[in-house]
């Protein structure tokens, strides 16, 4: 749980976060991806419509906005694989999205799943084989409405 806490205190300090995306996700930096929000349960990440992030259709590019829903689901099961012994991996295995609306502002993405995420990390740990979870995550318009839906398949496996 302390890790869980040390992580997720890292991640809601822009400052530092915004240091992590620039070294390490450049393109989700550049693309104006944030996490606005993270606990052990929920995460809340937006993309920006903006020159970086647009398409010639006038709305936000896909690929960015499966960035923001990816790292609404992966801040999640980074926080709960931090510093575990064993350690655990994590890999994206299957990602499926339907886009509803047309992403012509800020998309806010909300993953409320880090509790099947935590029980699926637990259950890798336990029986020692990969485990596989599903979690969803919904971008939403400033209007409330929502733009698109993504379902992120990740694997975890503690390691030997």
């Amino acid at each position: 749980m302390a890790s869980v806490n040390k992580f997720l205190e890292l991640i809601n300090n822009r400052f530092k976060f915004g240091l992590f995306l620039f070294s390490k996700l450049p393109s989700a930096f550049f693309s104006g991806v944030r996490v606005q929000f993270a606990d052990e349960n929920k995460c809340v990440v937006t993309v920006p419509y903006k020159w970086f992030s647009q398409n010639p259709f006038k709305s936000t590019y896909f690929a960015c906005l499966s960035m923001a829903a990816e790292m609404s689901t992966g801040v999640l099961g980074l926080a709960h694989v931090h510093k575990r012994n064993p350690a655990v991996s994590m890999l994206v295995v299957n990602i499926s999205g339907n886009f509803i609306k047309k992403a012509i502002g800020k998309t806010t993405f909300i993953c409320n799943d880090g509790l099947i995420i935590k029980q699926t990390v637990e259950a890798a740990i336990f029986h020692g084989e990969g485990k596989t979870v599903i979690a969803k995550s919904t971008g939403t318009n400033a209007q409330g409405e929502v733009v698109a839906e993504f379902l992120i398949t990740w694997s975890f496996k503690a390691k030997q």
